[in-house]
């Protein structure tokens, strides 16, 4: 999953795709590279962020869609916790929402998905970016994160969206410490458990950088997105495209050839 941040502050690369011609144009580059999917993101949730309103969320994110839905063969994912803008955006052609509440900051996300059909990618998080960070407090990161997400999931299936439509991720940095965060990569089998796919995205977290720094930052992720894959990751979210899509060809090959 390619990232595509159309944010002015995100943590990592915002500002880098200041029009929309060249937001689209990396779209496409992205696919011609081998991505499977693209993400979309035009809020930044990153821990710490402030809220911006629907109405600029969908001022930087539809003009994009509108310049790829149709161009891309590839599906398009919007990040987005934010019924209103989900509905907009899967109306004009996106076919997967991820959300990093898990549904818990609008009440009406989860509809919006059912109604169009899409899919869904739930995130584990807790409290809200700006404040989110003063919540990471566990007795056991690994169990209480799987059963949060265990209920997270079954009230996703019981609002209508199907299970097979849905992916799980953990939610690296949201709401979690460093050390939380290496804890639920050495332990990311047990999530199998809870019978879906596993999205990891762990690109250019600050638990990475506070090892690698910002120069070894892509490094670093693909080190963690490789382990994340022997331990069951189906998917990883990831800005260095280039790196990723070639780490993953080396990986299918040490795993004999499977895609």
């Amino acid at each position: 999953m390619g990232i595509i941040n159309l944010t002015p502050d995100s943590f990592s690369d915002g500002g880098r795709l200041p029009s929309v011609r060249e937001a689209a144009e990396e779209a496409r580059r992205m696919e011609e590279i081998g991505v499977d999917l693209v993400d979309f993101g035009a809020e930044s949730t990153r821990p710490g962020a402030d809220p911006v309103s629907e109405k600029e969320e969908l001022r930087r994110l539809l003009p994009v869609l509108q310049a790829v839905v149709g161009r891309l063969t590839v599906p398009i994912s919007v990040d987005t916790y934010k019924s209103s803008v989900a509905r907009v955006a899967l109306a004009e052609g996106a076919e997967i929402v991820n959300d990093v509440s898990g549904g818990k900051w609008d009440t009406g996300l989860w509809e919006a998905v059912r109604d169009a059909r899409a899919g869904y990618v739930l995130v584990h998080s807790r409290g809200v970016p700006k404040t989110m960070q003063a919540d990471a407090l566990y007795r056991d990161v690994v169990r209480e994160v799987k059963e949060e997400m265990r209920v997270r999931l079954g009230q996703c299936v019981g609002a209508g969206i199907p299970q097979e439509r849905i992916l799980c991720d953990v939610g690296f940095g949201f709401a979690k410490t460093g050390h939380q965060n290496w804890a639920l990569l050495r332990d990311l089998p047990t999530f199998a458990e809870l019978g879906r796919p596993l999205l990891v995205g762990v690109s250019r977290k600050s638990f990475l950088r506070e090892l690698a720094d910002v120069r070894g930052q892509d490094t670093a992720s693909l080190a963690v997105e490789i382990l994340a894959s022997t331990k069951g990751a189906a998917v990883w979210r990831v800005h260095d495209v280039d790196g990723a899509v070639a780490a993953r060809k080396v990986f299918a090959a040490l795993q004999g050839g499977r895609p």
